[in-house]
């Protein structure tokens, strides 16, 4: 359709080299960028999300970064609605936005919609869900699942812990399965916009080996420092949305409960290398997934898209 805004969409797993791409794009002039990340969202945490540095952004200045502080929430829902308004004020300023980044729910739920009406989320039913478990065990808030919304225990496992807790926080709040609702109520698509969509999927081993890099300059420079900071400055917990970002959640951990020996260093930075690696995992399969139902671009290596991209948008 002739109306529809063109909107870039460049996604990839962690240091797979996605932003770098999104700033050579960016130099051509034309462009603002759009972070579409869960973690740059929060204000404080640069070291552990990778955060562009002050200038950089002054270089390559991106949306949708350093917008809440650690203690707050940021859902799909608030990013899609924060994401339309951003794309149709780029194009008003006669430019072209490029989303870049590596939280893919964010990148669905703007391609494909958002069930509408379901309840936001609940501090206090989530902490009695989270209770329960750590009391009986989630094999037991599982099985509770299994009982109120069987269709939901069909698709998930015991260790999907966020969906579950999701789920069960949906019925509590309505008495219905999420389930139902879902099938239920209507998408929300943005049928304005012409999305093109490019995906960088590096080789697991070269991308397994960027991740340990970036990790080891992580510790480096000092990303234990900035937890010990965020800690006093926020007073954080283990269960906030913040503090389940990967290398977070392991640093929190270690600061807090461990006597912060060497060796429980080392099996904490090797924690978060495997957390790291796992992220990576479960970013290839929501692209393949992804895949599926929309057209898209793939590149092996970082020299591939940056010929692509420039033949397309240069």
């Amino acid at each position: 359709m002739s109306n529809q805004l063109p909107v870039i969409n460049l996604m990839g797993p962690t240091a797979s080299g996605k932003t770098a791409l999104a700033c050579e794009l960016y130099e051509q002039g034309g462009f603002e960028l759009i972070s579409v990340d869960s973690a740059l969202v929060y204000l404080d945490m640069d070291i552990g999300t990778a955060k562009p540095s002050k200038e950089e952004q002054a270089l390559y200045p991106h949306h949708l970064i350093d917008i809440i502080t650690p203690l707050e929430t940021y859902s799909a829902a608030q990013f899609v609605e924060d994401a339309c308004v951003l794309i149709d004020d780029i194009h008003l300023r006669g430019k072209t936005p490029i989303l870049v980044g590596g939280t893919m729910l964010y990148f669905k739920a703007l391609l494909e919609g958002l069930s509408s009406n379901l309840p936001s989320a609940d501090a206090a039913v989530r902490a009695e869900i989270e209770e329960k478990a750590h009391q009986q065990g989630w094999e037991a808030v599982y099985a509770e699942l299994c009982v109120v919304d069987c269709l939901a225990a069909e698709k998930f496992k015991v260790t999907d812990k966020q969906r579950i807790i999701r789920a069960l926080e949906v019925f509590k709040l309505t008495g219905q399965p999420i389930t139902k609702l879902q099938a239920e109520q209507p998408k929300n698509i943005p049928y304005r916009y012409n999305f093109h969509n490019h995906a960088l999927l590096p080789d697991r081993v070269e991308l397994h080996e960027r991740i340990e890099k970036r990790l080891k300059i992580m510790w480096d420079i000092g990303f234990l420092n900035e937890v010990e900071t965020l800690i006093v400055k926020y007073d954080l917990s283990e269960n906030l949305p913040s503090m389940r970002s990967v290398g977070y959640r392991q640093a929190l951990e270690f600061i807090q409960k461990s006597d912060q020996s060497h060796k429980k260093q080392q099996e904490m930075e090797d924690k978060s290398l495997f957390a790291t690696r796992q992220l990576a995992k479960r970013q290839y399969t929501w692209l393949r997934s992804l895949q599926e139902s929309h057209k898209f671009k793939t590149y092996l290596t970082i020299k591939q898209a940056q010929e692509d991209l420039r033949n397309c948008y240069g």
